[in-house]
């Protein structure tokens, strides 16, 4: 069962620290700190005007200032490099969101490697400091954590690739971290989800390939879960996805993937009938790991062709994104 990420708000006013940082934190006696606040957003230039082009350069510039290797503050267990954790991990998440909803998929890829250039070279440049552990940690946690309502595999990608390799990442690590490159590339968004074939209720054989509609919405639950009757309620409870499904524009795919068939079986009778439920009879989805189901309820929402538009994604953007379809 997924439930949202809860992250904990740190009250820091004013911490004795050890040097860690540039040149004034490496004092021998120890000095009070006032936490700095997070740089603002980079002001656009006047001569950019056209929204897209905006919100490229916001993201673009966006780690400029935090991450300037020229200037380094002092950092401990609550402050990264002089600004309150709680409130760089605010700036992840508004990082986060701005990848998601105001760039195109493929500037915010590149976004994410320039974002992990700049956490390297700080790192290089100051390697006392907790920036790239921090960074690690946290940007995981956002865009990797099942629990976490802004998981998203595709932007996770290639910061993950960056982790295997560096040579700042503990080598304990890279081992696992290599793992996750190999299943965050696995029906990547832009590419053919993998087909397979399940079972239904009455026994009739079907194929993900053979289910033809203007988008798939492909559903790995399990019964009983809370979680996935949730999703089930949001789904019907939306007048357009349901109205969507209604006609036949959106097939939702419902599928079980692990051996208690019996107790599916039981269950399967209470999801609609216009959807496609069934149970996958070869157990190659988790055997052959043709999908990284990592955790359960888990949506993908394909195109007419099979693409993956949305892939692991919470259920919040899929509904927006079949919302908005014009």
């Amino acid at each position: 069962m997924k439930k949202l990420v809860s992250y904990s708000l740190l009250a820091v006013l004013a911490l004795m620290l050890l040097a860690c940082g540039g040149p004034a934190s490496r004092k021998a006696a120890e000095t009070t700190f006032q936490p700095r606040k997070f740089p603002p957003a980079p002001s656009v230039p006047s001569m950019v005007t056209d929204p897209a082009e905006a919100a490229e350069y916001v993201i673009s510039n966006f780690w400029n200032a935090f991450l300037d290797p020229s200037r380094t503050y002092p950092c401990d267990s609550n402050i990264v490099n002089g600004v309150k954790d709680t409130d760089v991990e605010s700036a992840i998440g508004m990082y986060v969101t701005l990848l998601e909803n105001s760039c195109s998929r493929e500037f915010a890829r590149k976004s994410v490697n320039s974002f992990f250039d700049r956490i390297e070279k700080f790192q290089a440049a100051d390697t006392a400091s907790n920036v790239y552990a921090y960074m690690e940690k946290t940007v995981t946690r956002y865009l990797y954590d099942p629990n976490s309502p802004v998981r998203d595999e595709d932007l996770y990608l290639p910061f993950v690739t960056r982790l295997a390799k560096s040579a700042f990442t503990d080598e304990g690590m890279k081992l696992a971290y290599s793992h996750d490159v190999e299943m965050c590339s696995l029906n990547r968004c832009g590419t053919p989800a993998a087909d397979f074939s399940f079972t239904d209720l009455s026994g009739r054989k079907h194929s993900l390939y053979g289910i033809k509609a203007d988008h798939v919405l492909l559903f790995f639950s399990n019964p009983g879960c809370p979680a996935c009757r949730e999703i089930v309620e949001q789904l019907c409870a939306d007048g357009i996805v349901s109205g969507m499904i209604d006609s036949g524009s959106l097939a939702v795919v419902n599928i079980y993937i692990d051996e208690e068939l019996d107790k599916w079986r039981e269950y399967a009778s209470t999801y609609p009938s216009s959807w496609y439920s069934g149970y996958d009879h070869t157990y190659s989805i988790r055997t052959d790991v043709t999908y990284n189901v990592r955790a359960i309820p888990s949506l993908y929402l394909l195109d007419s062709g099979k693409k993956v538009i949305l892939k692991d994604a919470p259920t919040e953007r899929v509904i927006g994104y079949l919302d908005n379809i014009r």
